[in-house]
């Protein structure tokens, strides 16, 4: 690595300058970087080949090395608990996706085998998610529209169909819906995988916290509104495009007269009683070594209890139907619909991955254990694609399972097969069994299970007391998701987002600073409180990077804290000089004049007088300059040299630096770059007092105490050998 020497002042030691070696970094080509890459990736021996498979399944990584006395029981306990959980859960959440329950329990079961397989985490739980079922749910049902199927029809003839033939004129409702959400699953987890191939991870970036928990609150007013209906058990279309919250509130109360009274007991019931084990469980979950198995519970009782009461027949409850055992023949997606479904593809990837990697990262830190963003983009991918052969639908990390398995023992994704066990139990020999179970009580597990979604709304004021600007971002998040639609909430709080960033970039705090007493360092004057002034100097802090988005509010700042504008400054002298010489012209002619006259023409030529010869400038939040801002930083040196003001540049770091050079801000060869760069405020300030720029004498300043009191605080007073700082911000006294 080759070394070069520049000298830049510094305000250290004795020595007006101090010899800074700046590293030459050997800069590779493109091609090199690209040819260096596809010649290791392409390189085909036994180790890579190895070491490639190994990446892709990373259980053959850590399956061999599993210590079972250690583990077992844990994974085991935590796989049991989530597949108790996983089986009411999936057959709930069929109603969201507008599927029958027989695709959710497979979706569940493949989820869990590939993830235990390719993902990376120890602890994450991936299966189905509300969000993502309220989406594919949305796809689905105006697909069934579009083909001119009835969607409040539950008992189309040939709705027991769960065979997808590839023929639309042949299918029933049924298999048309599951082959639209398989089209729609293949291509989400299509998108995954190349945003894993092309290392787009970083998109993921963009999803802030914020928005994702706007998002999922939004997300979580739609879902309840869309069980309403089956709480209370009554017909109504179903609301597609945008507002549908709104709509279907608005159908709900239309048709509240023709409420079930059976599924509004059923539903009171339900409701009370898994919330009541819901508050047991978060407050004795200290001592309670497993949760409570409430929703099994209520599926196992409601069943029987609907069962034996006919309460399908007596009553015209509806029921969740015939569930088949075994597996469905596999089936290739519909690949004739996705084009039709290709941009609804997009947020569900998205969606998908983001929550993924935000719990997979989340959890690795807690567990301290390293997991790859990038495997688990493929790992998720993947989660969707295989499965979107065997009729299953989106999937992704779900948080309240990942928090139940973790609290549960779970040591590593061997418990991911345990669940699957048992939901394979249900698949072969226990779906029947549910024929009869009231699709209300599912709607009480879902609208239940959205509790922690729901109480962030308590969370507001002290989200408000902590950043305004991120609570914005969430209440916009929020109630676009809800009154819009769940894709375009999320694009309106990413877009959002970035706005308020390029908004807060494009006005940035700015500021004059004042010395600390007796000290080599300065503050906000604003701020803090018995700053000295610089005399003769004018401090300008601009905290943000410059850029053509900012340049004309970092001029007017500049303008404005100082009093002074180059252009209109110059601009009147050269005015005032016009007219003094025409006034000398006229004396010389011999105009007469009376005395007073000649006094007001001499008072009104003199031209202003500035109290300051030097503007010192706080690049330390300067994170980068584009050409706009270099431009513009040249345009200052040069406008106040006009008026004889020297500019100098402090605190600049490297990235700054080398823009400025690049643009020539320091002259050819850098000649000027040791007058007009320092690498502190002090070493600026040192420098304009050594070339007579500022005043000569005490930098002593008269301080003004709390109480109004003024104070001597000369810059020289030490005490017991150390500079005495007196200092205070606001209402937090003095420090």
């Amino acid at each position: 690595m080759e070394s070069r020497t520049e000298t830049i002042k510094m305000d250290i030691g004795p020595s007006p300058s101090f010899p800074m070696e700046r590293k030459v970094h050997i800069q590779i080509s493109g091609r090199q970087i690209i040819q260096t890459k596809l010649r290791k990736s392409c390189s085909c021996t036994t180790k890579r080949l190895k070491n490639v498979v190994m990446d892709f399944f990373p259980v053959l990584r850590w399956l061999p090395k599993y210590h079972c006395r250690e583990y077992i029981w844990g994974d085991v306990m935590s796989g049991v608990v989530i597949g108790i959980i996983l089986v009411p859960q999936a057959i709930a959440y069929s109603l969201l996706a507008g599927l029958k329950p027989i695709y959710s329990l497979y979706t569940s079961f493949f989820a869990n085998i590939i993830y235990f397989l390719m993902g990376t985490s120890r602890h994450v739980s991936v299966g189905i998610f509300s969000l993502l079922s309220l989406m594919v749910g949305q796809v689905v049902d105006r697909e069934l529209l579009l083909a001119g199927f009835d969607l409040n029809d539950d008992d189309d003839a040939i709705s027991n169909s769960y065979e997808w033939n590839g023929n639309n004129s042949n299918c029933g409702k049924d298999c048309y819906a599951i082959g639209v959400a398989t089209a729609l699953t293949f291509l989400a987890g299509f998108y995954q995988v190349l945003m894993g191939v092309f290392r787009l991870g970083f998109v993921s970036m963009y999803l802030s916290e914020s928005v994702l928990d706007g998002f999922a609150t939004g997300a979580s007013l739609t879902i309840l509104t869309a069980q309403v209906k089956y709480l209370i058990g009554i017909k109504i279309p179903r609301s597609q495009g945008h507002g549908i919250l709104l709509t279907t509130w608005i159908n709900i109360f239309r048709n509240i007269s023709q409420a079930n009274q059976c599924d509004v007991i059923t539903s009171v019931v339900c409701i009370a009683v898994l919330v009541a084990a819901k508050e047991l469980g978060d407050r004795y979950k200290q001592k309670l070594k497993i949760p409570l198995p409430t929703e099994l519970v209520v599926i196992v009782v409601a069943t029987l209890v609907s069962h034996y009461g006919k309460l399908n027949e007596v009553y015209a409850s509806s029921v969740s139907g015939a569930i088949p055992t075994g597996f469905i023949p596999p089936q290739l997606p519909n690949f004739n619909m996705m084009h039709r479904v290709a941009l609804d593809a997009v947020p569900l990837a998205i969606v998908g991955f983001a929550f993924t990697i935000s719990l997979s990262e989340m959890f690795a830190k807690k567990y301290a254990y390293t997991v790859r963003a990038n495997q688990e983009m493929f790992a998720i991918g993947f989660c969707n694609i295989i499965p979107s052969f065997f009729h299953c639908f989106a999937t992704s990390a779900a948080l309240a399972k990942t928090l139940v398995k973790s609290s549960t023992g779970c040591q590593t994704q061997v418990s991911s097969v345990i669940s699957a066990v048992v939901v394979l139990l249900v698949l072969l020999f226990l779906a029947p069994l549910f024929y009869s179970l009231q699709k209300c009580v599912l709607a009480c597990i879902i609208i239940v299970s959205l509790r922690g979604a729901l109480r962030k709304f308590r969370d507001v004021p002290q989200r408000y007391h902590m950043n305004k600007v991120d609570t914005l971002v969430w209440c916009v998040t929020v109630f676009s998701s809800a009154l819009i639609s769940t894709e375009m909430g999320l694009l309106i709080g990413v877009l959002f987002s970035m706005l308020c960033i390029v908004v807060r970039t494009q006005r940035p705090r700015t500021a004059l600073l004042g010395q600390i007493q007796s000290t080599a360092f300065y503050e906000d004057d604003w701020e803090y409180e018995s700053l000295c002034p610089v005399p003769n100097a004018k401090i300008f802090r601009f905290e943000a990077p410059l850029y053509y988005a900012n340049k004309d509010f970092f001029l007017k700042s500049l303008y404005r804290m100082t009093g002074l504008d180059p252009t209109l400054e110059a601009a009147k002298r050269k005015k005032n000089e016009k007219k003094q010489k025409e006034h000398l012209k006229e004396g010389n002619r011999g105009t007469i004049v009376k005395g007073s006259d000649q006094a007001d023409t001499a008072l009104h030529l003199v031209p202003k007088q500035v109290d300051f010869q030097t503007i010192i400038i706080d690049c330390s939040s300067v994170t980068f300059l584009d050409t706009a801002g270099i431009i513009t930083l040249k345009e200052i040196l040069k406008d106040y040299n006009e008026l004889k003001i020297t500019v100098l540049l402090a605190c600049c770091n490297p990235s700054v630096i080398d823009s400025l050079k690049r643009g020539d801000y320091f002259g050819k060869d850098c000649k000027k770059m040791h007058e007009l760069l320092f690498y502190s405020i002090h070493g600026a300030v040192q420098f304009a007092r050594d070339r007579k720029l500022l005043a000569d004498g005490s930098t002593g300043c008269r301080a003004v105490g709390r109480n109004g009191s003024e104070r001597d605080r000369g810059g020289e007073k030490m005490q017991e050998g150390k500079p005495e700082i007196w200092m205070g911000r606001g209402e937090t006294g003095w420090f």
